[in-house]
């Protein structure tokens, strides 16, 4: 056995321990993640290096953002470290005695490491780790979008409800022009004429004069009749156009977001893959190639299911049974995602052949007849089970042979 090197992470700093193969503790310190101090600790497995001939094991937990630098530290200088996850590290580690500090922690991590088997951690294409930050960056702008189109829907029911009347509230045009006439006393200046030109002039799409027309005809009926509960001059006018113009500069981020990852991800031979699947397209493709990373380093689809979490959590205990569920474990970004992915192929169906539906249609009848999230769920499972087989195989989706199998 090696010497073993065991971090315990927090923010900016680690606890690090150094065992000798006779498992006893040779050296302990903790050390601040900065680069006089990293430069320290290549120094010290570098003398271990030196001195025993091979490299020592190295392990510590994947800790989110703070375990980054450490990460980096290993990739850059060579060095195969052991990545745990917190919930297979605290069950490696658990005892009846409950004593947790930064330096318990990584004198368990060394002490467990004698008697686990532990995978080396195998670093990833930075493809998918750049992916994997632009897909969560648009997860955060998608959730700040929910939130700006809430409050804009309860500014303009206080300035001119019947806005969304008028337009489709989550048009290009509905913003633009909540962003001209906030409130119906701005519009009784103008003439309809001048209605319709702004109309025209604030729509990328292509609309005749005469829809123009009407559209700025229907305005100023609205207009007329409106009665709203603030003035013209209150603040939430201008409320409003600020929250109009955040929700186009939120849309706008999206799909430069989305292009970004196209165009990473179009030299993944998996792209190409996901996209022949129906009900995949250009987004999901790549949002999914960012959640699941490099799919080629499962071994198996079970283990992809449980990375997702969606792997079955059974219990019984003597003569108690309880229902069997998803562990919810894994992804749940990607677990979301596969769900929505289904519920637009069930969607979808009448726009071709997908196998994944007739099998969500036969689940759904007798003698299974499961309701609707168990069997979308187990539709979840057998399209990963698919895109494993797919990618790791290179192969395309086909209905003719994925119907039959």
């Amino acid at each position: 056995m090696k010497h073993v090197i065991a971090f315990d992470i927090s923010m900016g700093k680690s606890f690090m321990v150094v065992y000798n193969p006779n498992k006893t503790c040779e050296f302990e310190k903790e050390i601040k993640h900065t680069r006089f101090e990293f430069l320290d600790l290549k120094k010290i497995i570098e003398d271990i290096n030196i001195g025993y001939g091979k490299q020592p094991h190295i392990v510590f937990e994947a800790t989110g953002v703070y375990s980054r630098q450490l990460e980096r530290f290993m990739q850059e200088n060579g060095y195969s470290y052991c990545l745990l996850n917190p919930l297979e590290s605290k069950i490696q580690c658990d005892s009846l005695r409950i004593h947790k500090t930064d330096r318990s922690d990584a004198h368990k991590l060394a002490i467990t490491h004698f008697s686990n088997e532990r995978r080396i951690h195998t670093a990833e294409n930075d493809v998918y780790r750049q992916l994997k930050g632009l897909s969560r960056h648009y997860g955060e702008l998608d959730d700040e979008l929910s939130v700006i189109r809430n409050r804009l829907h309860k500014v303009i029911q206080e300035t001119f409800p019947e806005m969304e009347q008028v337009f489709k509230s989550k048009s290009e045009l509905f913003l633009n022009v909540i962003q001209l006439y906030p409130h119906p006393d701005l519009i009784l200046n103008y003439s309809k004429t001048v209605i319709k030109n702004r109309i025209l002039a604030n729509t990328e799409k292509r609309m005749s004069a005469a829809i123009a027309e009407k559209k700025a005809i229907e305005l100023l009926d609205a207009a007329i009749q409106s009665y709203p509960a603030v003035s013209k001059e209150d603040v939430r006018c201008d409320q409003a156009r600020s929250y109009a113009n955040r929700y186009q500069e939120l849309l706008l981020q999206k799909e430069e977001c989305i292009a970004k990852m196209v165009s990473l991800a179009a030299s993944l031979a998996e792209f190409d893959i996901l996209l022949s699947i129906p009900g995949i397209g250009a987004n999901t493709a790549v949002r999914l190639i960012a959640e699941i990373g490099d799919i080629r380093r499962f071994d198996n689809h079970k283990q992809l299911n449980a990375y997702t979490g969606i792997d079955i959590r059974r219990f019984q205990s003597g003569k108690t049974f309880y229902k069997d569920k998803i562990n919810k474990r894994g992804n749940k970004h990607l677990r979301k995602l596969l769900y929505i992915i289904i519920q637009n192929m069930i969607k979808r169906r009448r726009y071709g052949g997908n196998h994944f539906v007739d099998y969500y249609d036969k689940i759904k009848m007798q003698p299974y007849n499961k309701c609707h999230k168990v069997a979308s769920i187990a539709c979840v499972n057998k399209l990963l089970k698919n895109i494993f087989f797919l990618v790791t195989h290179e192969l395309n989706y086909d209905y003719r042979l994925a119907a039959t199998s």
